[in-house]
């Protein structure tokens, strides 16, 4: 029987602040257990939480993003449950009501399975991350269970959409645009295997036109492609027990990746089981209009205003222009590499600055790519081996006619490897190609001397030899001889009787 999915997701975003949200501590990744810690995220008698600015700031900046409408005030509410992991027993968090969560609405497109789809927010608020039980993990008495508290307190901004989600892939898409605007912003690294962007799928399926079915919750989920395993094994899951006259149990599971599936870990909550109520430590926080108005002037590019003015100014294809502009840093990087290629106020046409553009990124979506993968280097990495400025001079030198395009290319490794720029590594290894005519031919009738059976079959109509004879006098000459050069000789000499 068909079933459709229905699925939204709780997408929780740590912010790139210096200190944790109610109190000074670093939220550095790392460092030993329980050292990043004090009085006030530990939730000893007495103390008292003061609100982060900046995680509000950036909670804002992300709802702008997002055409989510910003509220003149917000407030904190406390979320009540016991777990080791939570020293106050309480988790400090926002109720979902209006007048407490930072922004309500919003949404964002991505591509679904049947064309464009629009994935409405319900709201966007800020809370505190709990601490880390650590079982079974090396180094650690395999008969106990440890507490790390030096992630609570890290403030989170939770993203929670409607349920507009129709299948796994729809859903790693939706979560992969959140992750890229985040990213662009400049409010959350997107690392999720430092769990610092993590994600809780709701999901129930039914026959389409049907209510909804009844909701399933699945956590600890650390990738995009864990993601999507467990929700195709949760609607192949609920899809069996409905077939087989059952009833779907709402509650909250886990994903085992080894195993490949989920299993039960409680009975899902409902709000009241939190015992929400307003924390009397905190007061309503007022959003003034003008602070808005001063955040949304601050923004940067969005993706999706970046891909078309690529597009539009550059030349470049649309699909090109949406992988230079997946990440910020890669579309940066392409930029300043067309303004050191082009050169400011250096006269070039507007069909030399596309070519410009079209050269870099080929280069960039094919060679660079390449070198990043094969030396297994982290993007900041790559970008300072081979900085923008370097690319840019090696382009130049191919196409000013100093080295070819396949010695480019092994001039790129060198650079990957030492960090040198592209001069330097052509004139340690004498690499400058070949343009002298006198020099070039030369070596062509040398050539086409030693071969003369091949130039009679040329000269007969076998005129692909052409590539033969090419391919003779780039290994006579290492590689370095001018390609463009060496055809129109070859083809002069070769037309002769």
């Amino acid at each position: 029987m068909n079933y459709e999915a229905v699925i939204g997701l709780e997408v929780h975003a740590q912010l790139l602040t210096n200190s944790k949200i109610f109190c000074g501590c670093s939220v550095a990744f790392g460092g030993e257990p329980n050292t990043r810690v004090c009085p006030i995220c530990l939730g000893m008698p007495g103390v008292l939480p003061v609100l982060n600015r900046r995680a509000v700031e950036y909670t804002i900046r992300m709802a702008l993003a997002v055409d989510g409408q910003v509220a003149e005030t917000s407030a904190f509410a406390r979320k009540n449950y016991f777990y080791p992991d939570l020293p106050k027993g309480y988790q400090i968090s926002q109720y979902d009501r209006a007048g407490e969560p930072i922004s309500l609405y919003g949404g964002v497109e991505i591509e679904g399975e049947d064309g464009p789809r629009f994935v409405r927010l319900r709201r966007i608020h800020l809370e505190e991350e709990a601490g880390k039980s650590i079982h079974n993990e090396p180094g650690y008495d395999p008969d106990l269970s440890y507490i790390d508290y030096n992630r609570t307190g890290v403030p989170l901004m939770e993203i929670v959409s409607e349920p507009d989600i129709r299948s796994p892939r729809e859903a790693s898409a939706y979560l992969a645009r959140l992750r890229q605007i985040l990213q662009y912003i400049g409010v959350c690294d997107g690392n999720m295997e430092e769990g610092s962007l993590r994600c809780d799928a709701n999901i129930s399926i039914r026959k389409p036109g049907d209510p909804l079915g009844e909701l399933v919750e699945i956590k600890n989920m650390n990738s995009m492609r864990s993601m999507e395993r467990a929700l195709e094994f949760e609607i192949e899951r609920q899809a069996e027990v409905l077939d087989d006259g059952g009833r779907v149990v709402r509650q909250t599971r886990l994903w085992n990746e080894e195993a490949r599936e989920t299993f039960p870990m409680r009975s899902k909550e409902e709000a009241h089981d939190y015992r929400y109520f307003p924390d009397p430590d905190l007061v309503t926080v007022e959003i003034a209009r003008t602070w808005v108005d001063d955040i949304g002037e601050d923004l940067p590019e969005l993706p999706d205003v970046r891909m078309q003015r690529f597009v539009d100014e550059y030349g470049l294809p649309p699909d090109m222009a949406r992988q230079l502009t997946e990440n910020r840093t890669r579309a940066d990087y392409f930029e300043a590499c067309v303004g050191h290629v082009t050169g400011e106020g250096s006269g070039d046409t507007a069909s030399q600055a596309s070519g410009d553009a079209r050269a870099v990124s080929n280069w960039m979506l094919s060679e660079l790519l390449r070198v990043q993968h094969e030396s297994r280097m982290d993007q900041a990495t790559l970008q300072e081996r081979i900085p923008p400025t370097h690319l840019a001079q090696l382009l130049a030198q191919i196409k000013d006619g100093k080295i070819s395009g396949k010695i480019g290319k092994d001039v790129l490794d060198t650079m990957a490897e030492t960090g040198q720029a592209p001069a330097e590594v052509i004139e340690e290894q004498g690499l400058v190609q070949i343009s002298d005519t006198g020099e070039l031919e030369g070596v062509v009738d040398g050539i086409l001397a030693e071969h003369p059976d091949d130039v009679a079959e040329y000269r007969a109509g076998k005129t692909k030899l052409l590539g033969f004879f090419m391919g003779q006098v780039m290994r006579a000459t290492q590689g370095k001889a001018n390609p463009k050069l060496v055809n129109e000789l070859l083809r002069e000499k070769l037309a002769g009787s």
